[in-house]
C-alpha cells in the first residue's frame, strides 16, 4: 500500500476488487444523486484559514465523544453489507477501529451478526437500529445488543421508507449475488474477493436470517425494507426504545433545527446531523449546510455528531469548525475495506489522522478544543454556539 496516499486511491483499488453490485451499493445515492453530490461540493466550498508563525508543536488529535476518550474525533458509521465488501468485513472494520482508538458502529443490515462481531473483538462497539414493524424482533435486537455489551445504540430515524437507488435496481443487488450472467462474469474476475467471502462467517444478513417470521430466506435489502420498515415512526417510539435500552442513545438522521430541538428533549445522549449519505431524500440540503443551524438550535443540551461526505482530515476540521463534536466516516473506510480488508480500513483511518494533524498545524491549532470558526476564511458560517469538546455535553434531567 506504499502508493496509497489518499482516500480516493483506496476507492480506485476497491472499484477494481469488489463486484460492481456491492461497490455501487456503497457508492450510490438515491434518485438523481443531487444530495449525494451536494454533501461533497458544500464541504469543499468551505475554505480553511491558513496561519503562520504560530507555535503548533506537540499537537493532539484526541478528544471525547459521549464521554469516551477517542484518539480522533471520528467514528466508523453504520454501513450495511460490509461483509460483501470483504469477507467478515464487519469484524475486520471493528478490529481496525478499536486498534486506532475510535468507535465502530455495526449496522442492523450487516452480514456478520452482533454475536459474530462481539465474540471476535475485545472491546464494546456501537450498534445501529432501525424502527421496524415487528416490534418483537426490534426488542430482541435491542436485548441482543445489550447482551453483547454494545456501548451505544444508534437509532436511525430517517428510513421509514426507502429512497430508490437506481444503481441497486439495475445491478439486481441481492445477498448473495443473483446468478445473472454479468454477475458471474464480474465475480469470476475477482477471485480474491470471492475467496474472502466464501471464508466469511456469514453469506447473508446475519442479524435477520432465521430471526424474523417470513424472512428466513431474505436476500434483498429492498424486499426487507418494503416489508419491515415502519412509516408510522414518530417521537413516541424514541421513548419506547429508551425504556428498553440501558445505555447511551444516539439519534441518527436529524436534518432540521426544530427536529434537533425535539431530539434534545427526548433525553438522547447525542444526535447525528445526517441525510443518510444522500441515500434517502434526494434534493435535501447537504449535511454540512445544516450543521451550524442544528448546533445553534440545541446548544449544550445534546452532543452533535456529523455525517455526510467526509473524505479527508480537512473535512473533519471543517465539520468541527461548524460545531460538530465528531464525525461519522462511512464510504471512506468502506473503500479501504473493499481494497485491502482490515489493513485497508486501518489505512483509511491513518490517512484521515495524518491529514487532520497537518491541517491543524497549518491553521494554527494544537488541540481539537481549539477548532472553531476562527480556522475558516469565512467565520460567519460557523454557529454562534461554541461547544466545549473536552467535557461531555450537559445532560438534560431525565
Amino acid at each position: 500500500m506504499k502508493n496509497i496516499t489518499c482516500i480516493d486511491d483506496l476507492r480506485q483499488v476497491a472499484r477494481r476488487r469488489v463486484p460492481r453490485a456491492f461497490f455501487d451499493y456503497a457508492e450510490s445515492g438515491s434518485y438523481a444523486e443531487e444530495t449525494l453530490r451536494a454533501n461533497r461540493a458544500d464541504l469543499e466550498r468551505i475554505k480553511l484559514r491558513q496561519r503562520v508563525l504560530v507555535d503548533v508543536d506537540k499537537r493532539d488529535t484526541s478528544t471525547t465523544i459521549l464521554g469516551e476518550k477517542v484518539s480522533l474525533p471520528i467514528a466508523l458509521a453504520p454501513v450495511g453489507l460490509c461483509g460483501m465488501q470483504h469477507g467478515d468485513g464487519e469484524i475486520l472494520a471493528c478490529r481496525a477501529a478499536q486498534a486506532a482508538g475510535i468507535p465502530f458502529t455495526l449496522s442492523t443490515m450487516s452480514i456478520c451478526s452482533i454475536e459474530d462481531v462481539a465474540e471476535s473483538v475485545r472491546k464494546p462497539f456501537w450498534f445501529q437500529l432501525y424502527v421496524i414493524r415487528d416490534r418483537g424482533f426490534m426488542k430482541a435486537l435491542i436485548q441482543r445488543a445489550a447482551a453483547a455489551k454494545c456501548s451505544a445504540l444508534v437509532l436511525t430515524v430517517d428510513l421509514q421508507v426507502l429512497g430508490q437507488r437506481h444503481r441497486d435496481i439495475k445491478n439486481g443487488m441481492t445477498v448473495p449475488p443473483e446468478l445473472r450472467l454479468k454477475n458471474i462474469i464480474d465475480i469470476a474476475t475477482k477471485p480474491a474477493w470471492a475467496l474472502s467471502v466464501l471464508r466469511g462467517k456469514k453469506k447473508t444478513f446475519g442479524n435477520l436470517a432465521g430471526h424474523v417470521k417470513g424472512m428466513e430466506n431474505v436476500n434483498s435489502l429492498a424486499q426487507w425494507t418494503a416489508q419491515q420498515f415502519d412509516p408510522t415512526l414518530n417521537w413516541k417510539d424514541i421513548e419506547w426504545v429508551k425504556s428498553l435500552w440501558p445505555g447511551k442513545l444516539i439519534l441518527k438522521g436529524i436534518m432540521d433545527a426544530d427536529d434537533a430541538k425535539t431530539a434534545a428533549k427526548t433525553g438522547a445522549d447525542a444526535l447525528i446531523c445526517s441525510n443518510h449519505g444522500g441515500r434517502q431524500l434526494d434534493g435535501a440540503a447537504s449535511s454540512i449546510s445544516m450543521l451550524p443551524k442544528i448546533v445553534d438550535a440545541v446548544g449544550s443540551d445534546i452532543e452533535v455528531l456529523f455525517d455526510g461526505g467526509i473524505r479527508s482530515g480537512q473535512d473533519v476540521e471543517r465539520a468541527l469548525a461548524l460545531g460538530a463534536r465528531g464525525c461519522m466516516v462511512g464510504r471512506a473506510y468502506i473503500y479501504g475495506l473493499g481494497a485491502y480488508g482490515q489493513e485497508g480500513v486501518a489505512k483509511a483511518i491513518e490517512i484521515i489522522r495524518k491529514e487532520l494533524d497537518v491541517t491543524m498545524a497549518l491553521t494554527g491549532v494544537r488541540k481539537i478544543s481549539e477548532i472553531d470558526g476562527r480556522v475558516l476564511v469565512d467565520a460567519s458560517v460557523a454557529p454562534r454556539f461554541k461547544p466545549k469538546r473536552r467535557a461531555a455535553a450537559k445532560k438534560k434531567k431525565r
